[in-house]
């Protein structure tokens, strides 16, 4: 899950990533639209956190992505109107439940291999295991698929175990490993082994990640390749989780590329430094439903959405600039476009949450704080410190409202890894706000449903049999007939207070220098340097 966009999950980017709401991709040569194009610079990119392990198929975290994505290739590409384009498979040919690849013989690997038929099916493959526990199984891989190569006549053959709506969108976001990575993928952890058009030459966790233009690149979306003009000789990546940090690097000229959301934001605008901006969810709060948790009776979890006051959290957690959420897959280009939040969002409603939390045995003490069995009601409270200072005011102001109501909450803001581990591995925490954002409903199902984290990747643990049965109708159907279905199956989470989407930021990605083309991530083969 791109648990992509600004404060949490991939692609699917779960992500930090820096977005932009610009869909033109640059042309192949000459000039952009703010200025010719210069080859041969160093682009420097500000990442607000460390990406962790650099495995592209073990973590959702948009951090990770971003950086990952310098490195491999897809199958196929995506363009701003969404439109698939060829990539490492020159053509396909999909045939009742079975898509067929015709992959490029010119594709070569960082260690100087072959990228086969073979090595594609081996990452489906892999993904598709559920042993291996992948959280883009089921996200950019539906369940069930089965992958048969033939490197001799150059295919790829993928057959679907159920029907995909989006399946050509999601491969357009599946990142591929060469042969030695999936060999041994401790190669991985601090290095990456791909066909991409960079190359990592420096890997310094916490500090800094530098990648080289491939000069044998041939095989881009958009036939791009490393002669492109505009493209950067070298990309560094740094960590730079401190958001004033950042803009005064900025603003010095030292990044060229950051994503500042709280008060620093119009600093920069003041300073007419450029921006590209995308329409992001970063206020999505998910209740841990596991066994054990006090989250995991109903009444508790409505309790808790009861007792804020969402437009007010909405104006503190986005400076003032954000939206009401209307649907959980927002990124462009999106295949769907309803509203499954305005008519089944709980409303605020504190004399309701005081009776759901009596009514479930919290009986409120002397001190106002509840208790049940003689245990308080003590919830740990998770967020992503890349919500800026506004998401840390934002969570005390929750804090203050759930206190309100007698709950006890302990809140704690985490960098994007630490999110990333409390939530699939260890699940500590009761109440999490995540920015899961993804371009199509199919590709949260495996975050709201089926088998719980660690094992699976339904971080929460949710078991709403309505989501469920409206998914599985959806999946049935193809593209944009599958929309009105998918609505229901939002609107079933919501109305539950599973899911609860209260903020949706115009994220601003400031840009010095630079231009390129955001799909979930920013598209390395669009970045185009520009003459200052």
């Amino acid at each position: 899950m791109r648990l992509i966009a600004p404060a949490s999950f991939l692609a699917v980017a779960l992500l930090l990533t820096a977005c932009t709401s610009g869909n033109d991709t640059p042309p192949a040569g000459g000039s952009g639209e703010t200025g010719e194009y210069v080859s041969g610079a160093t682009l420097a990119m500000g990442l607000v956190s460390d990406p962790g392990s650099l495995d592209p198929h073990t973590s959702a975290s948009s951090v990770l992505y971003q950086v990952a994505s310098l490195a491999y290739d897809s199958l196929v590409g995506l363009d701003g109107e969404g439109q698939i384009l060829p990539q490492l498979a020159e053509s396909w040919i999909l045939e009742g439940d079975t898509v067929t690849f015709a992959l490029r013989d010119d594709v070569t690997c960082s260690d100087g291999s072959s990228f086969k038929p073979s090595t594609a099916a081996a990452n489906i493959e892999w993904i598709a295991d559920p042993n291996n526990a992948s959280p883009f199984l089921g996200v950019f891989v539906p369940g069930g698929t089965v992958a048969e190569a033939d490197d001799d006549a150059g295919t790829l053959t993928l057959t679907l175990a159920t029907n995909a709506p989006f399946l050509m969108e999601g491969l357009s976001q599946l990142l591929l490993v060469c042969d030695a990575g999936l060999a041994d993928r401790s190669l991985l952890d601090s290095g990456t082994v791909g066909s991409g058009l960079f190359r990592l030459t420096e890997a310094v966790a916490q500090d800094h990640y530098t990648f080289e233009l491939n000069p044998d690149y041939a095989w881009g979306p958009g036939d791009v390749t490393a002669k492109t003009p505009g493209l950067p000789a070298e990309v560094q990546m740094r960590v730079v989780p401190n958001e004033t940090t950042a803009a005064n690097l900025l603003l010095a000229g030292e990044l060229n590329i950051a994503q500042v959301l709280g008060q620093d934001r119009e600093r920069l605008l003041a300073a007419d430094v450029d921006a590209k901006t995308l329409r992001t969810v970063v206020g999505e709060q998910v209740h841990n439903e596991s066994e054990g948790h006090p989250t995991a009776d109903p009444k508790v979890r409505m309790a808790l959405t009861q007792a804020l006051d969402f437009e007010e959290l909405r104006q503190v957690i986005t400076s003032g600039v954000g939206l009401p959420t209307e649907q959980l897959a927002v990124l462009l280009p999106s295949g769907c476009h309803y509203d499954s939040v305005s008519a089944n969002l709980p409303k605020t409603d504190v004399a309701a949450a005081e009776a759901g939390l009596d009514s479930a045995g919290w009986e409120k003490g002397a001190d106002g704080m509840r208790a049940k069995d003689g245990q308080p009601l003590k919830l740990t409270f998770i967020y992503d410190t890349a919500l800026g200072t506004a998401g840390s005011a934002a969570a005390d102001l929750a804090v203050e409202q759930w206190a309100a109501i007698g709950v006890d909450i302990q809140a704690s803001g985490l960098d994007n890894t630490q999110v990333m581990e409390a939530l699939f591995q260890t699940g500590a925490w009761d109440i999490t706000w995540v920015g899961l954002n993804v371009a199509n409903p199919d590709q949260v199902v495996g975050f709201f449903s089926g088998p719980p984290a660690p094992e699976g990747t339904n971080f929460a643990g949710i078991a709403n049999s309505d989501y469920e049965a409206k998914a599985t109708e959806a999946m049935g159907l193809m593209g944009a007939e599958s929309c009105p279905v998918w609505e229901e199956a939002e609107g079933a989470l919501i109305r539950d207070a599973d899911v609860v989407p209260f903020a949706d930021n115009l994220v601003h990605t400031f840009v010095d220098g630079v231009d390129f083309t955001v799909l979930g991530r920013i598209e390395p083969a669009t970045l185009r340097m520009l003459a200052k």
